[in-house]
């Protein structure tokens, strides 16, 4: 390796990685002991007189900051090498400068500002049913904060409010929603249908007719204990642009950017719904990161304007 590439920079987005990286002494005592040569976990261990589990997390913070790299030793044990010895940091200049091109946040599906339900309904968590199965009274408990699975018959809605991670100033291409979800039937039906509205500061982005209620087959994700119901949902992903909006890949509305009047300091209000004036009122699931087929809660993408951002075609 030539001298100039044992540096490396570290650009704006990456400094609060890094910087939390090299904020524990275990983990610059790691790097000090692979200063030399590699060493595996087990040599780590010895070395440095610490348990093997607290040397494991501590190296893939490391290997997650770009500080150190693995790959299997012999016994298929994890080798350690350190691969810079010094760090140049770029400092931001600008506004959005720490920001990535691309921002997400995810949003626990229990934790929804506003709901309106009625029976049948019910949140399932970690420990089965939350309060009690068909009583609209459970959504407003405490305890739906841990919701894995929540579902509302008929018509109703779910509202969830969003924070906005860009400063002043950073203008944004676009910003998209996504969830894994699907409609509600007694028990599941494959071929029941139901029109699934987004809505992004009160203003309607698109519907989603969802096919049906899928039970059929088991959800990657769903708990061995939940048998006879739901089981997954589809991932469903609508786009707000700056030439209007898509839903899935193909445009929906033209609804655009702008028209949202996103603002710093003023919650971005989402909300799912099944319109009391659909055709197909077929309820709604809503699948959280432990249930379903995706690994993944309510989740808002914020795509930042660079230079080289070409327009969203629609």
């Amino acid at each position: 390796m030539k001298a100039e590439e044992t540096t490396k920079r570290i650009p704006p987005p990456q400094i609060q990685v890094v910087a939390k990286a090299l904020s524990g002494d275990l983990r610059l005592r790691i790097l000090e002991a692979l200063g030399e040569e590699p060493l595996s976990v087990t040599q780590l261990t010895e070395a440095l007189g610490v348990a093997q589990p607290t040397v494991s997390i501590n190296v893939q913070m490391l290997e997650h900051a770009g500080l150190i790299e693995t790959a299997a030793g012999s016994g298929r044990e994890k080798l350690c090498t350190r691969v810079y010895d010094s760090l140049l940091l770029e400092l931001p200049r600008k506004p959005g400068d720490m920001l990535s091109a691309l921002e997400e946040i995810a949003m626990p599906v229990g934790m929804y500002s506003d709901a309106s339900v009625t029976t049948p309904c019910g949140l399932v968590g970690p420990d089965g049913l939350i309060g009690n199965a068909d009583d609209p009274r459970s959504f407003y408990l405490p305890e739906r904060a841990n919701t894995w699975l929540l579902w509302l018959s008929e018509s109703g809605y779910v509202e969830y409010r969003f924070p906005n991670p860009m400063p002043p100033g950073v203008k944004l291409d676009a910003i998209a929603v996504s969830a894994e979800l699907c409609s509600e039937a007694p028990g599941y039906r494959e071929d029941w249908l139901s029109d699934i509205t987004l809505s992004v500061n009160g203003l309607e982005i698109g519907t989603w007719t969802s096919p049906g209620d899928f039970g059929m087959d088991k959800g990657t994700l769903t708990p061995t204990w939940w048998v006879g119901g739901t089981q997954h949902g589809r991932l469903t992903e609508w786009r707000i642009g700056q030439e209007g909006s898509q839903l899935n890949g193909f445009s929906c509305s033209e609804v655009r950017l702008g028209d949202l009047e996103l603002q710093y300091d003023r919650p971005i209000i989402v909300r799912f719904e099944v319109k009391p004036d659909a055709v197909n009122r077929g309820g709604l699931n809503l699948f959280g990161s432990r249930f379903g087929n995706i690994p993944q809660d309510v989740k808002m993408t914020f795509s930042r304007m660079t230079s080289a951002t070409p327009k969203t075609p629609i």
